[in-house]
C-alpha cells in the first residue's frame, strides 16, 4: 500500500498534485474552518505524513496513536501547536515554514503599525458613513511614525525585516530579546535594552516574539503600565503573550494610546469582543503572511518537505525549528 498523507485544510490542486503522483492523499474539504478533532484523530492513525495548519492541535493524544507518521509539515512558521518533545520521543520529524514570509509578515506588521497610528481604518469608516461634512485642522488627527522610537520584543527574522523598514522612516529602534544580536545591532544599528527600558523609552511596541512558556502572557497590566500613555501596540506574534482583558483596561484607562492586532488569545475572535468595541484598536484576522505569493511558497515547502521525508532525504528545514 501507499504511505497514506492528510491534508487539514483544503488547498490547490496544482500544489498538492506532487503527492499525489506517488502517495495516497486526503484532503479536508473545506478551506475557511479547521478539520473536526475526531476526524484529525482518525486519518492521523493511519497517516504517514500530515500537513497541518496552525489551528491543529498536534498534542501528545495525537502522536501516541500515529504508528506510522514520519513526518507533520505544518503551515507556518509558528509550531505553538505541536508537542516537539512527544514527536522527538517518537522520532518524528517537525517541519514549519521559515524564512518564505519574513518579508510579507514585515510589510503587514509596519502597515498596521500605520494604520493605526494614522486612524486609517477609523478614518476609512468615517468617510463611508457619510460623517464628512467639513476640513478641520485635527480631524482624525493621529500619531507620526517617521522620527519616533520603535521597540521590537523578539528579534527574529521578522523583527529584523520591520526594523530595516523603521529605519526607512528614521526611527530608532530599541530590541528586547533573550539573546543579543549583535550582528542585528551593527548593520541595522538597533539597540539592545532590557524589556522594562523598552516599554517605557518606545513610542511603539511591536511585539513579534514566538509563543512559548517564557513569552507566553509577557504583556499584563504591569507592562503596559509601564508604556508611555501616547505608544501604540502591535502584535503580530501570538494571542496569548498578551493579557487582553489588561490590554483593554489599559486602553480604556489611557495608559495606552491604541493598539493593533492581528493575533488574538481566542481565534476566531468573537465579534462582540470588547477590544473591538473600541474605535483605537485595529483588528484583522491573522493575515500576517497572506499574500498570495507567500502563501504558495509556504504550501509548496510544506510539500517538498513531506515528500523529502518520505522518500528518505533530510527536508529543507529539518532541525531548524526556528527560535527568536
Amino acid at each position: 500500500m501507499k504511505p497514506f498523507i492528510y491534508i487539514t485544510r483544503k488547498l490547490p490542486e496544482a500544489i498538492v498534485a506532487p503527492l499525489k503522483r506517488e502517495f495516497e492523499v486526503e484532503m479536508w474539504e473545506k478551506e475557511d474552518a479547521p478539520v473536526p478533532r475526531d476526524i484529525l484523530l482518525e486519518k492521523a492513525e493511519k497517516a504517514s505524513a500530515l500537513l497541518t495548519m496552525l489551528s491543529d492541535k498536534v498534542d501528545s493524544e495525537l502522536l501516541q496513536n500515529a504508528a506510522s507518521l514520519k513526518v507533520v509539515a505544518n503551515l507556518a512558521v509558528g509550531y505553538d501547536n505541536i508537542d516537539l518533545e512527544a514527536a522527538k520521543e517518537k522520532g518524528i520529524t517537525i517541519t514549519n515554514t521559515p524564512d518564505v514570509l519574513t518579508e510579507t509578515t514585515a510589510d503587514l506588521t509596519f502597515a498596521l503599525l500605520m494604520a493605526t497610528a494614522r486612524r486609517i481604518v477609523e478614518a476609512d469608516r468615517y468617510i463611508k458613513e457619510g460623517k464628512w461634512k467639513s476640513w478641520s485642522p485635527l480631524l482624525l488627527a493621529g500619531m507620526d511614525i517617521h522620527h519616533k522610537t520603535m521597540g521590537i520584543v523578539g528579534m527574529g527574522s521578522i523583527g529584523e525585516a520591520v526594523a530595516r523598514r523603521a529605519k526607512g522612516f528614521n526611527m530608532e529602534v530599541l530590541y528586547h530579546n533573550r539573546s543579543r544580536k549583535p550582528e542585528a545591532e551593527e548593520t541595522l544599528g538597533v539597540r539592545y535594552v532590557s524589556f522594562d527600558d523598552l516599554l517605557a523609552q518606545s513610542d511603539f511596541v511591536v511585539v513579534l516574539a514566538p509563543l512559548n512558556k517564557e513569552t507566553q502572557g509577557m504583556f499584563q497590566e504591569d507592562q503596559f503600565s509601564k508604556m508611555k500613555n501616547t505608544a501604540i501596540f502591535i502584535n503580530a506574534a501570538r494571542g496569548a503573550i498578551v493579557n487582553e482583558a489588561a490590554l483593554e483596561q489599559a486602553l480604556k484607562r489611557g495608559e495606552v494610546a491604541g493598539a493593533g492586532l492581528d493575533v488574538f488569545e481566542t481565534e476566531p475572535i468573537s465579534e462582540e469582543h470588547p477590544l473591538l468595541q473600541l474605535e483605537q484598536v485595529v483588528a484583522i484576522p491573522h493575515i500576517g503572511s497572506s499574500s498570495k505569493a507567500t502563501r504558495y511558497d509556504m504550501m509548496t515547502l510544506c510539500v517538498e518537505n513531506i515528500l523529502a521525508v518520505l522518500k528518505g532525504d533530510n527536508p529543507k528545514n529539518s532541525g531548524e525549528i526556528k527560535k527568536s
